[in-house]
């Protein structure tokens, strides 16, 4: 599968932003998908990450209440809702495919990064 990760941009403080990831080549329902956020060659950190089915989240508490989650199986895309933005927000977000919603390291597949500035 191949991920096609877009909607970053340059916002300030308290704006909201919607990335999206579109896959192509098979299905990720099967997948636990997550998002993660880092600078290009450091370690990434998972933000926020769905079951297959869309029923459970799970979200990284700096995080948690402004950020939510979501997919659309049909149209085999991701989404990550961003309110309430912050400076500290800002970084590089990647989507992921993987078998273990919770498990950072059974991310295997990953798409290109979408850079998000969030200026004070």
């Amino acid at each position: 599968v191949q991920l096609q990760a877009s909607g970053g941009g340059s916002v300030q403080a308290g704006a909201s932003l919607r990335l999206s990831c579109v896959a192509s080549g098979r299905s990720i329902s099967n997948y636990a998908m997550a998002w993660f956020r880092g600078a290009p060659g450091w370690e990434r950190e998972r933000v926020a990450a769905i079951s297959w089915n869309g029923a459970t989240t799970h979200y990284a508490d700096s995080v948690l209440g402004r950020f939510t989650i979501s997919r659309d199986n049909a149209k085999n895309t991701v989404f990550l809702q961003m309110n309430s933005l912050r400076p500290e927000d800002s970084n590089y977000y990647y989507c992921a495919a993987g078998n273990v919603m919770t498990s950072s390291r059974s991310y295997e597949t990953w798409g290109q990064g979408t850079q998000v500035t969030v200026s004070s």
